[in-house]
């Protein structure tokens, strides 16, 4: 429990709840609370402060490409949540066990919630819920000329390919995908809201995008 509450200090999650305790940067992703759909600010701090600090080797035109498809979870969260306190990140670098961490959450209507409501079945399971949203040009939003679905198809390449993983809590249902591929299943536990996971394992592969592997005589990984 003390490395946790180290954890929680340094990242200023504590200091946030009324600890006197300032935050340092250490190992940590900056706890941080997004009120307002700031893009910019929200990029930057993720180019920053996750991909930035070198702990997973990682090109400079992946690492933005990848910073933008997490964009889109944030704004997912924001166009279809309609959460009532904003949107909330932080993670951690376990130098131990070269692992990366990056949660994002909010607490707004969950997915499964959300896509009931949009297709007119309240019997749908959560774990069918969730398949359903991850499905490519599906979207609940009304807004949208065209439908984006959740977008993450890079993101997903880059856990598989580093046998990281993504997971997705929301409502009663759990989504995981990873090298073995994707599994939905209903949760026992009820999360108010939805909370997604980035794992990235920091190995000693130099992971990059296609074309820039074509350009260096380099294996692709993407």
């Amino acid at each position: 429990m003390a490395s946790v509450r180290v954890n929680l200090l340094q990242n200023g999650f504590a200091h946030a709840m009324g600890a006197e305790t300032t935050p340092w940067q250490g190992n940590s992703i900056p706890y941080r609370e997004y009120v307002t759909q700031d893009e910019n600010g929200i990029v930057q701090d993720l180019r920053q402060h996750w991909l930035g600090r070198g702990w997973i080797s990682i090109s400079d035109a992946l690492a933005n490409e990848v910073v933008g498809q997490m964009w889109e979870i944030f704004a997912n969260a924001f166009e279809h949540s309609d959460t009532p306190v904003g949107v909330y990140s932080c993670g951690q670098y376990f130098k131990n066990r070269r692992v990366l961490t990056l949660a994002v959450a909010d607490f707004g209507v969950g997915i499964p919630s959300n896509v009931r409501l949009h297709r007119g079945q309240p019997e749908l399971s959560g774990a069918e819920a969730l398949r359903w949203a991850f499905q490519r040009g599906t979207s609940t939003s009304h807004r949208l000329a065209v439908p984006r679905g959740v977008g993450l198809d890079l993101l997903r390449e880059l856990v598989r390919a580093n046998n990281g993983a993504m997971l997705v809590y929301s409502h009663d249902a759990l989504a995981r995908i990873d090298h073995r591929g994707e599994t939905y299943e209903n949760f026992d536990e009820f999360f108010e809201g939805t909370l997604v996971q980035i794992v990235l394992r920091c190995d000693d592969t130099h992971y990059m995008l296609s074309h820039e592997a074509a350009v260096t005589n380099v294996a692709p990984f993407f």
